[in-house]
């Protein structure tokens, strides 16, 4: 039975995805259950991508998609009813409507959009060695530099930080300027030594990885002033949710950079976002182009980490939709927690590809009218098997659907257009500049040129854990010079993105008793690494 044009257009409980003898709908209520797009080159993932961007920017949903081939940048300006979009449009049933979203670009370069940065210590061990493809020992060492740090108050900001930290844990040789090196860095090797043997071979091939990740450009993504990721979750004067997309043509030529960015930015949204339980819509989407980076050559410590947030993401209220070319691609650990599907068509010319549609077909809630592992083979461009989530949660029945056209614009913007999005930025000013304010890479220097005290680790309340008052100042905003204001800028921001009313009147009543004595012992151990190497924030 045809549906009149005015049931087609998005609601604030459902988004149209496409039609077929059925139409296919994306519940938001579901739409946090997490999602997974996948097809051949061409068949059309980027415009179901853009079309459910659409939808949850319509919403009120805020949305951020990795933008690979530079199409999806087309979101932003309003789109051109050409001949094919009308017919399709008409074929459907669909009254086509021009539209443009509210777009925020973003670039780990700089170049494309605003930059995209982290410090060291929020990237932590884990996610740090995955993108230096370090190997256990490797990653052992690592471990300890961000242990020693921590209770050295050394804070590891940019990549210089890192080297300079690494320089100081490694054995002192026999060479003179060693010896003179011991007196003041000897309690940092000291430290580190304590943890375990710190080879100098081991620490040099670490260096000689930080050194190729430098070459990918690595370096520009350390740094500060840190991305704040409630940047990415704002609405716009209509109420629409902003769609940030970050620029990933260049990025993509260092896929592990690429794939261990979005993952820790999924490791930052679960630790900082509270528990939101099933909310009428997602506060955030997350769409992760090529997600067979993220799974490829991965250990079985980060897999598993993997399958813990996007399995337990869901419950703050975030949505991760997968993007790759297969469903074999992804883990079926992950792959189970992914309950919409849309399918574009895969090829079968070898023995490989003819299992890869079977298991595909596998994956879908079988529709006794259609042949799936057939229909997977004849999908034209354009059409798609799809299946959502209804009712308590349950995939409905696999359809072929035709996906509805775009309402804004379907290809790249020109660099003029990108210009002047980014001069109207909300956010432009806040991360354009970098600053490089005194860390680890400084202190170091100052200890090695005999101008500052070495820290006192430990629990007498020396390094990061003496530092409770400067903690303290930043929070409250009280006018404190100091001589290490990054420490505490980085520590307060960290404390502060998720602490509770509760916990600073505790920090302040505390602050009464003692500062930096069994008290900053006790929060300094509070710090601990989160789900995927950051600091946990409460």
């Amino acid at each position: 039975m045809a549906t009149p044009d005015n049931k087609l257009a998005d609601t604030d409980e459902k988004i149209f995805i496409g039609k077929g003898e059925q139409e296919a709908w994306l519940t938001l209520a579901l739409a946090n259950r997490h999602g997974l797009v996948t097809g051949a080159t061409g068949t059309g993932k980027t415009v179901s991508l853009q079309v459910m961007a659409e939808g949850f920017a319509r919403a009120g949903v805020p949305v951020f998609a990795a933008d690979i081939k530079g199409d999806l940048s087309g979101i932003s300006e309003v789109g051109e009813a050409k001949d094919f979009i009308l017919k399709r449009s008409q074929d459907m049933g669909l009254n086509f409507q021009p539209d443009q979203f509210s777009t925020v670009f973003w670039d780990v370069f700089g170049e494309q959009g605003h930059p995209v940065r982290a410090t060291v210590t929020e990237m932590g061990p884990l996610l740090l060695s995955r993108m230096l493809d370090l190997n256990d020992v490797q990653e052992g060492v690592l471990n300890v530099a961000f242990r020693v740090a921590d209770e050295n108050g050394l804070t590891l900001i940019d990549m210089k930080d890192l080297r300079a930290l690494l320089d100081a844990i490694a054995p002192a040789g026999a060479k003179k300027a060693d010896d003179e090196a011991g007196d003041s860095l000897e309690p940092i090797r000291k430290a580190a030594q304590s943890y375990g043997n710190v080879s100098k071979a081991t620490v040099g091939t670490i260096q000689r990885q930080l050194l190729v990740l430098e070459n990918q450009g690595g370096t520009k993504f350390f740094g500060e002033p840190a991305l704040t990721l409630k940047d990415f979750m704002k609405t716009d004067s209509d109420g629409r949710g902003m769609v940030n997309i970050l620029v990933a043509d260049k990025l993509m030529q260092s896929p592990r950079l690429y794939a261990t960015f979005l993952l820790w930015m999924l490791s930052e949204l679960f630790e900082e976002l509270p528990e939101a339980g099933d909310l009428p819509k997602p506060k955030l989407v997350f769409f992760f182009d090529e997600a067979h980076l993220l799974f490829t050559d991965a250990p079985k410590a980060l897999m598993d980490k993997i399958e813990q947030v996007v399995r337990l993401i869901r419950s703050k209220g975030v949505g991760v939709y997968f993007v790759t070319q297969n469903p074999i691609d992804v883990p079926d650990k992950v792959l189970a927690q992914l309950g919409n599907r849309v399918q574009h068509a895969l090829r079968a010319f070898t023995p490989r590809d003819q299992k890869a549609v079977a298991a595909a077909a596998q994956t879908f809630r079988p529709n006794p009218k259609l042949d799936t592992a057939r229909v997977i083979m004849e999908l034209a461009k354009g059409e798609a098997l799809v299946s959502f989530l209804e009712g308590g949660g349950t995939p409905s029945m696999v359809e072929r659907v035709m996906v509805r056209p775009p309402s804004a614009r379907i290809g790249p913007i020109t660099p003029d257009e990108r210009k002047k999005i980014m001069d109207a930025s909300p956010v432009k000013g806040k991360y354009d500049t970098a600053v490089d304010a005194e860390s680890a890479y400084e202190i170091i220097q100052k200890r090695l040129s005999g101008t500052a005290a070495p820290a006192e680790g430990g629990e007498g309340g020396g390094g990061i854990l003496g530092h409770i008052g400067e903690i303290a100042a930043t929070i409250f905003g009280t006018n404190v010079k100091r001589g290490r204001m990054s420490t505490g800028q980085v520590i307060a921001r960290s404390v502060t993105r998720s602490v509770t009313d509760k916990v600073i009147g505790g920090v302040v009543a505390d602050l009464g008793k003692s500062v930096g004595g069994s008290m900053g012992a006790s929060i300094g151990r509070s710090l601990v690494r989160g789900a995927l190497g950051g600091l946990l924030r409460r």
